[in-house]
């Protein structure tokens, strides 16, 4: 019993090493990482050496699937090269498998030590990353090793021995074994290791041992699919994809195990050794041989998963993907893109506001409607905001955090301005039949139509950060507020020529003024969140 918590604890070990690996180097260079797919879904053969490349630096198929997986989401990305992408990541965790499994015993301590040292003493920083994932190599080495060690006690088991027994000859048994052992390990490397052992120590003939990779292969599709269960189309789309490229191999190549097995068997190399590369050519081969019908996969995914059908009218986040939360530079991303989206909703709010001005009623409603979706999508923000582990985040991260808070809350507020000035407009002048002065209502749509071009830069400021475009902003507002003022005093002169209708509407157009100044205000505070950035620089130096 000792000996099997052991193995356990030896394959939690590499997946816990794996995950600490993918989080360094997602933090460091996540937003490298993903330029580097999205340049490269044009061309198959670019994506394909994009996802061996990616995969190799992360340390798991899985931590590229689901990057990928998020850019198809968002639109960022089409599905047939996303698919490529994955069938690459297949390749590049063979490969890795093949490297790993080399007596590299010494590196392990090595690696583990001067993680330690990098990361408790620049841990926000990104050296500090870097020794994080110096840690998860080592305990990554670690676990192959306590996994190799491990399971040679349980192999001389009697029970274990006459398990494996049972496994001598059918084909589909054996990979399904394999699929198995791949779920439960929860990697197919382990499963793959597994094998080696068993095979080097005779439980398991070396026939049976390639159906047991065939299948561990076949597992990690399973795995992926089941991870992304809760998915979102897209994402499910690419898991069903990746699975049908592994059952489609597994199809074509397990009638000729026998074949293949009485082949390598005149290899002169030992039986796990055998094992091990097996895996690896049968990944490159199948991959590569794949990658020409990727589109056709696409368009079968497509049919099997139709597009969710919107039963709901109130909008819902679309870019907020929680699996990105352990790479701030991705997530971030994500929460920027849906802050983006509040601008929109608020757009059509103050384009609303202007025909309720004109005397349309029913753009109220639809208004309040849209404060609703923007309540909505900021407390999703909020919360997906507060999820990220803050305290890991780099000085340069944990300021972009605070700009994206920082606008989706004015925008949520300003949501709420629009809403109670329409509101007021509809009840204290439409329905009283008290209409503005023309001077007035000109006055009004004017600064509307101000508020959406510093809305539309403020928007731009936000993506691009650019000190000249905030410089631009920091300026519309001040024009603004003059205007403001100047439309003030030009509403008191009317007051003054004893205008009926300018009088009527007094108190209700002067506080629309004053809200629209707000409005402005929150607009653009964006532009000193920008143009702080050199004045920090500054003071660093």
């Amino acid at each position: 019993m000792l000996t099997l918590l052991n193995l356990l604890s030896a394959v939690a070990l590499l997946v816990w090493g794996t995950h600490i690996v993918r989080t360094g180097i997602m933090r460091v260079y996540g937003a490298d990482l993903r330029r580097v797919i999205s340049r490269s879904v044009e061309k198959k053969p670019l994506a394909f050496l994009a996802g061996i490349g990616v995969t190799a630096l992360v340390q798991s198929s899985n931590a590229t699937t689901l990057l990928v997986t998020s850019f198809v989401s968002q639109n960022l990305m089409a599905l047939t090269p996303a698919l490529v992408v994955v069938l690459g990541a297949d390749v590049g965790t063979a490969i890795m498998a093949r490297i790993l499994t080399y007596d590299l015993s010494w590196l392990s301590p090595l690696f583990i030590f001067i993680g330690v040292i990098f990361f408790l003493s620049r841990k926000q920083t990104r050296l500090g990353q870097i020794g994080r994932t110096s840690i998860g190599l080592g305990l990554i080495l670690l676990a192959l090793q306590l996994i190799v060690q491990a399971s040679h006690p349980i192999t001389q088991a009697a029970g274990v021995q006459v398990l494996f027994s049972s496994l001598t000859g059918d084909i589909l048994l054996d990979a399904l074994v394999g699929a198995v052992f791949a779920i439960v390990s929860y990697s197919s490397l382990a499963a793959v290791l597994i094998t080696a052992t068993l095979t080097a120590t005779d439980v398991i003939s070396f026939k049976v041992a390639l159906c047991l990779v065939i299948g561990a292969n076949l597992g990690s599709g399973l795995l992926a699919m089941i991870n992304n269960s809760g998915s979102t189309t897209a994402g499910k789309r690419v898991a069903l994809g990746s699975l049908l490229f592994k059952l489609i191999g597994c199809v074509i190549i397990l009638p000729f195990v026998n074949l293949i097995a009485n082949g390598l068997s005149t290899v002169p190399m030992s039986s796990s050794e055998l094992v091990i590369s097996f895996h690896v050519f049968y990944n490159v081969i199948r991959c590569v041989a794949l990658v020409p019908f990727s589109g056709m996969m696409a368009g079968v995914c497509r049919r099997l998963i139709a597009d969710d059908v919107e039963h709901d009218l109130r909008l819902r986040p679309k870019h907020l993907d929680y699996s990105m939360l352990d790479t701030p530079a991705l997530a971030l991303v994500n929460a920027a893109r849906e802050t983006l989206r509040i601008g929109d909703v608020v757009e059509q709010m103050l384009e609303m506001l202007n025909k309720v001005l004109q005397g349309e009623v029913r753009e109220e409603r639809n208004i309040r409607r849209l404060d609703d979706d923007v309540d909505v999508l900021y407390t999703a923000i909020k919360l997906y905001l507060a999820q990220m582990p803050k305290e890991d985040l780099a000085a340069e991260d944990s300021r972009r955090w605070a700009e994206i808070i920082d606008l989706a809350l004015n925008l949520e507020q300003a949501g709420d301005i629009i809403e109670r000035m329409s509101a007021e407009i509809a009840a204290k002048s439409l329905a009283a039949h008290r209409p503005f002065s023309s001077e007035g209502v000109l006055e009004l749509e004017s600064m509307q139509e101000q508020l959406l071009k510093n809305l539309h830069l403020s928007m731009s400021v936000f993506i691009s950060r650019d000190i000249t475009t905030a410089k631009r902003l920091r300026r519309a507002k001040h024009r603004f507020r003059i205007l403001n003022q100047r439309y003030s005093l030009a509403h008191v002169n009317r007051l003054h020529q004893q205008n009926v209708q300018s009088i009527e509407t007094s108190s209700l157009h002067l506080g629309l003024l004053g809200d629209m100044k707000r409005l402005n205000s929150l607009f653009c505070s964006v532009a000193y969140s920008v143009l702080e950035q050199p004045e920090e620089n500054d003071s660093r130096e």
